[in-house]
């Protein structure tokens, strides 16, 4: 159980890393107040976005523009025009009317006509500022409505932005008293003709009808440590000035408004004009182009809309998760930030699902929007931007982790696999997959030889730094013509072409690898004599053919292979070199098609191939590549007197057991001539002892060679190379060649 729960643990490592890191440093950036612009403003796209609502044809306002103020000749107007106003519209009946312009100082002429009005009109509410600011200072309120308590307060909270979201519905006083703000007193008239009951809780909070308004707490929603002395609430907008019916204070005044319009309204009176500067900007100054400005007294008609509709037509408030709950629905979207991401490396599947995968953090990103427009449809306001960082900072930290991951495993693996590989392990979803497909590579095999033998008479040192040397120079080859190193095989190397990455040229560069591998060890051979190693070569053998290509193992330890009779058979060609030679076969001729050098041709018999096959000895490659094997002098000098010895015929590695009897007759840097009575297959490799001197004293050390040719019109003479040399023997060999 426990070693179950530790293997999920590192199995989710870097999502249980990821999520909790940026959770913090999202919460620490919401904390801190960093994000609360861009919250309010994801709400302003949220109301732009809603459905446009009804106008609500419960209210009527009546405007103040700077056409009529050019009329009336005079601003503020005169008690006398006001008086008028509010008598034309009381003959109508209206249910309230709400007077949004300062009147605490008189505007003669016809102050007592005004004051008449005041003191005979029960449903006017005038206005008066609480407030006072760096430019604003309060405003009392018309004395005459003071007295009868019908005065509000209108000011209206501004937010860091300098927009107005909030409304209030009862202000404090410098004082410590509590009033009912313009709106609400408004809108408490309208209630009270409908018989709807409005008061406060038992926990004090205002309810109308069945509709609560929970007052405003300074980290509501997007908030941070906002403001929220009073009795404020969040307006659910329904719009402009446009989506309430209004009309012009002239018409008013020539009684040209038809008395439908007002019957049984609230008709607010209020100042759209600019020079008055009674303009706001709302969530709906958010469209693109020159923003717009809100009159106040519009915004005062959206906070009654807001109560009338709450309390008579269940229009829903704008409410708030909880502190802990908006936690957790960011910590929530960056959970799946994070797993969606981490899963696209755990996970596999064809190339339809590849597609949605590469995309579904964006489905996701569309998910979380349509979840928060839709929670704000039913008049929630849930945090969308802290999600939608917590979404994409997860994805961005758990990528950043798998990048850096993958860089650590690239420098790790990139010492025994090539980039190739290891990209094709890392990055394709069905790298880590058993299996294979069938697929035409082509296989290079490369091998010292006679590097057994070195490797018993140099020290085990001397040896690892001959076979660093010497795999070193090779890689760097390989890599230059993009071949694909499946293992170091002792001191031999494996090769592909055409795995894991197919290209129609892989024979060529298969080819050119070969004959650059070759040209390459006459600089591994400078190094081995600066360091006091021996001089070694290769023999390289290139068969192509149809493999199955793929990972082969077990779902604990697997490999990146290719497996078929063409891979054996490459081997086989490999065993026919001797050094310094580049052998293919006729497939890998065939399937190169270019200008390819062959300094000759010779028929083999493979074991397990049921007919022989040719191979072609390499000596170059053409254009683009333009290389050509280093040419080889190798002059045969007659031996006097010959060299006596005994040799045994080698099968793989091990000597078959009879010993034969030989002499040298001519001598070379690199081969020899060899007299026997026995019959020797060409390309078998020979196990020689040495015998010189009159006596035929046995020389210390084992000489090793291959067969290549029978001697020219001789039966019993075989030309031979020499495939490991000893020290001792190559100081016998040099004086031999110097008589």
């Amino acid at each position: 159980m426990l070693a179950a729960f530790k293997q999920n643990l590192w199995r989710w490592r870097g999502v249980l890393i990821a999520v909790p890191t940026v959770v913090g440093v999202v919460a620490l950036l919401r904390l801190a107040g960093l994000l609360q612009t861009l919250e309010l403003a994801s709400l302003d796209q949220l109301f732009l976005l809603r459905p446009q609502e009804a106008v609500d044809s419960r209210i009527l306002i009546v405007t103040i523009d700077e056409t009529d103020i050019q009329k009336l000749q005079r601003y503020p107007i005169t008690d006398a025009v006001m008086a008028q106003l509010l008598n034309n519209l009381k003959q109508h009946s209206p249910t309230a009317i709400g007077l949004d312009i300062y009147r605490d100082l008189p505007q003669p002429p016809g102050h007592e006509a005004l004051l008449k009005i005041f003191n005979t009109t029960p449903n006017l509410v005038g206005v008066q500022k609480i407030g006072s600011t760096a430019d604003s200072s309060s405003v009392a309120p018309p004395p005459a409505l003071q007295k009868r308590d019908q005065a509000g307060a209108n000011d209206l909270p501004l937010d860091i932005d300098g927009k107005v979201r909030r409304g209030l519905l009862s202000a404090t006083t410098q004082a410590g008293d509590s009033i009912f703000s313009f709106g609400f007193k408004l809108a408490y008239h309208y209630l009270q003709r409908q018989g709807v009951e409005s008061n406060l809780t038992t926990d004090g909070q205002i309810y109308a009808g069945s509709a609560i308004f929970p007052p405003f707490e300074e980290n509501d929603g997007g908030y941070i440590r906002a403001g929220a002395g009073s009795y404020q609430v969040l307006i659910n907008y329904r719009g402009g000035i446009d989506r309430f019916q209004r009309v012009g204070i002239m018409e008013v005044l020539e009684n040209r408004v038809a008395p439908e319009l007002v019957r049984d309204r609230i008709v607010l009176i209020g100042n759209i004009a600019e020079s008055y500067k009674d303009l706001f900007y709302t969530p709906f100054s958010g469209r693109l182009g020159t923003p717009e400005r809100t009159p106040g007294v519009a915004i005062h008609a959206n906070l009654i809309s807001h109560i009338l509709g709450a309390a008579l037509d269940q229009r829903r408030l704008i409410q708030s998760l909880p502190d802990w709950a908006e936690y957790l629905w960011i910590f929530g979207w960056t959970a799946i930030g994070g797993v969606l991401c981490w899963q696209q490396r755990l996970t596999s599947g064809n190339t339809q699902l590849l597609l949605l995968k590469r995309f579904r953090l964006v489905v996701a990103g569309g998910v979380l929007l349509v979840s928060g427009y839709g929670a704000f449809l039913l008049g929630w306001w849930i945090p969308l931007v802290p999600a939608l960082m917590g979404l994409a900072g997860a994805a961005v930290s758990v990528t950043g982790y798998l990048a850096h991951s993958a860089g650590e495993m690239r420098k790790t693996f990139g010492r025994y696999l090539t980039d190739e590989v290891v990209s094709n392990l890392l990055e394709t979803p069905s790298g880590l997959q058993l299996g294979g497909e069938r697929r035409k590579v082509t296989i290079l095999m490369s091998d010292l030889r006679g590097f057994s033998a070195v490797s018993e008479w140099l020290p085990p040192e001397k040896v690892v730094t001959l076979l660093n040397l010497y795999l070193g120079v090779m890689a760097e080859v390989v890599d230059g013509y993009k071949g694909t190193i499946n293992e170091f095989i002792g001191d031999g190397i494996f090769i592909m072409f055409g795995a894991p990455v197919r290209r129609a040229d892989d024979a060529q560069r298969a080819i050119a690898c070969a004959v650059a591998m070759q040209c390459a060890m006459s600089a591994v051979n400078e190094q081995n004599q600066q360091l006091g190693l021996p001089a070694i070569e290769m023999g390289i053998g290139i068969n192509t053919g149809e493999v199955v290509v793929g990972n082969v193992g077990s779902q604990k330890r697997a490999k990146y292979t290719v497996i078929g009779s063409h891979v054996n058979l490459a081997a086989r060609i490999e065993s026919y070199t001797v050094g310094g030679q580049v052998l293919i076969s006729e497939d890998t001729l065939k399937d190169a098609n270019c200008d390819v050098l062959i300094d000759g041709q010779l028929q083999v018999e493979p074991k397990g191939i049921r007919v022989p096959i040719t191979l072609y000895e390499v000596g170059g490659i053409g254009i683009p590549y333009n290389l050509k094997l280093p040419v080889e002098t190798d002059v045969l000098l007659p031996l006097e007197p010959t060299v006596f010895l005994e040799y045994t015929v080698l099968e793989g590695k091990h000597a078959v057991g009879t010993l034969f009897q030989g002499v040298l007759t001519q001598l070379s840097d690199f081969s020899a001539e060899l007299q026997t009575d026995h019959a020797l297959d060409l390309l078998s490799n020979l196990k020689l002892h040495l015998k010189t001197g009159r006596d035929r004293a046995p020389v210390t050390g084992d000489l090793y060679a291959k067969v290549l040719k029978k001697a020219a019109n001789q039966d019993n003479r075989f030309l031979i190379r020499f495939t490991s040399v000893p020290p001792e023997i190559a100081t016998v060999l040099a004086s031999l060649r110097q008589v």
